[in-house]
């Protein structure tokens, strides 16, 4: 128990550690498959999968089989299949104009931006870097539509990946994550998906960066400097045998805050999905409170 309080008080910023000190409520079953109840667990998210990257065995769960939105989590979809199709063409440092005709509909959706002027030629992997770190949906959408033509043929061969890899409640109907009814997942398939793409070493060393300069453009003479939108809540990743090494956040009002995070805990790798915990935006951090206590109940 002092060991997890130290771990509060290195990782999280001081209003994070006093929202924490409401709900000290400390787990120790996790070392055996159980279903977690978030009444008596005090947890804000309703659904999420801790899984052991060692053997792919799930550690605990609660509601991963539930549909869910993914928000932007989707994007770690959007980038795996961005780095695979650019390995068979062009390459990562591939220029692309981002196009200007996707500008309007993201501002009028209210999505998150990773700070691309309309029409800027950039590297792929600017794009790539920009809708993990800052979850920019104009990197996304831009990347989708120089990739395949547009974002629904981007869209059919993310679809054509979750089959492949058994992602069988899951289906997109975008690159971004914003809200449709038919855009769903569990935290399993999420689990599924991401302990794929972090074998992949281009997407690994992506999702595990703090943050990032693009190279210089016209429009950004000193590039866009980005940002993880998880570790921009955390003040220190890092404690006695626990290293968070990266995450990727997500929040619309209908799928609440999201989060995926990848963890190594005396030198073995864990996979977190959770999902579900409520908030009037994103600014908050009640997932990130609720992997730290979960994480360190492994410790």
């Amino acid at each position: 128990m002092k060991r997890y309080k130290r771990f509060v008080r290195w990782l999280l910023t001081a209003g994070l550690a006093a929202m924490l000190a409401q709900s000290l409520i400390f787990m120790n079953n996790y070392r055996a498959v159980t279903v977690m109840s978030s009444r008596e667990n005090s947890f804000y998210s309703t659904n999420m999968i801790l899984v052991d990257m060692t053997d792919h065995q799930m550690i605990a769960s609660q509601g991963s089989n539930e549909i869910i939105y993914p928000a932007s989590l989707t994007k770690i979809m959007t980038a795996i299949v961005s780095i695979e199709r650019l390995s068979e063409v062009d390459g990562i440092y591939h220029e692309m104009a981002v196009p200007e005709n996707i500008f309007q509909k993201l501002n009028d959706e209210n999505a998150s931006m990773a700070g691309f002027a309309p029409g800027e030629k950039v590297e792929a992997i600017d794009l790539l870097y920009g809708m993990i770190l800052p979850s920019g949906a104009d990197a996304a959408v831009g990347m989708a539509v120089n990739l395949y033509g547009s974002e629904e043929v981007f869209v059919y061969k993310m679809n054509e990946k979750a089959e492949s890899l058994g992602m069988r409640q899951t289906h997109f109907v975008n690159a971004t994550g914003l809200h449709d009814e038919k855009h769903y997942s569990t935290a399993k398939d999420l689990s599924i998906l991401l302990e794929y793409a972090m074998d992949n070493e281009i997407f690994r060393k992506i999702f595990t960066t703090g943050a990032y300069k693009t190279t210089k453009t016209k429009e950004h003479p000193d590039g866009i400097v980005m940002e993880s939108t998880l570790f921009g809540k955390l003040s220190v990743e890092t404690m006695e045998h626990l290293t968070i090494l990266g995450g990727k956040t997500g929040f619309t009002k209908k799928a609440g805050l999201c989060l995926a995070t990848v963890a190594n805990i005396d030198n073995k790798e864990y996979i977190l999905i959770t999902a579900g915990a409520k908030s009037r935006s994103a600014a908050s951090a009640f997932h990130i409170l609720d992997a730290v206590k979960i994480y360190a109940s492994l410790v």
